[in-house]
């Protein structure tokens, strides 16, 4: 059986027609922002113009690998933040669902070329109160909260990362109460409402997982 594609900045399938890029800021360097995404982050403070315009060019160089033709559209926000391509095109034009996360220094963003999608990145909690682990364990938490420390805050970040793709997915953020989502411990893959979820542990060296409709049969 051969070992699975580590991620990278170029993208890597991960489903038929799901790809995830990761970098940290200092892979992608500074090249020409899209035109854009330079006017939207225009008002931001310094570090939240640098975070925001490094999390468009990753998607963006992802999409130049996987969906050429949209790779330069305007990208914009639903009501509930979840990124949006808009087509400026022909009216009914099929478009890939996009997706973008941030935590310290990295980076990473998601197509699915046939529906709705969530990504997630999370490093290890420095801090983790037991209180956390059991709200977003539940019935698991007694087996992570037994852990050694490091061991503890990096399990725990794994499960988040699914939970938070899971609702960044189906775009309703905090208000889909991720914590909620049953995520057994040490599990690669599974389903949520409408959509299947990776825990991409044998690909990523940081916690990253992402959710996303299944291909149409």
């Amino acid at each position: 059986m051969s070992t699975p594609a580590e991620l990278d900045l170029d993208g890597t399938e991960v489903a038929p027609g799901v790809w995830v890029a990761s970098a940290t800021h200092a892979d992608l360097g500074a090249p020409p922002a899209h035109a854009g995404d330079l006017a939207e982050a225009g008002a931001r403070p310094g570090w939240r113009r640098a975070e925001f315009l490094a999390g468009r060019q990753l998607l963006r160089r992802l999409l130049r690998r996987v969906r050429p033709g949209s790779a330069e559209l305007p990208l914009g926000t639903d009501p509930a933040g979840k990124p949006r391509l808009d087509p400026g095109g022909p009216a009914g034009l099929a478009l890939p669902g996009v997706t973008i996360s941030h935590d310290g220094d990295h980076i990473a963003a998601a197509v699915c070329l046939h529906g709705d999608i969530g990504v997630d990145v999370q490093l290890p909690p420095d801090r983790l109160a037991d209180s956390t682990v059991r709200r977003c364990l539940g019935s698991h938490a007694p087996a992570v909260t037994a852990l050694p420390r490091a061991r503890r805050a990096r399990e725990f970040a794994w499960v988040w990362t699914v939970q938070e793709a899971c609702v960044k997915a189906a775009g309703t953020g905090m208000a889909g109460r991720p914590w909620s989502i049953d995520v057994p411990p040490g599990v690669l893959a599974g389903h949520w409402g409408g959509f299947a979820w990776l825990s991409l542990r044998t690909r990523s060296p940081v916690p990253l997982s992402c959710a996303f409709q299944p291909a149409p049969r």
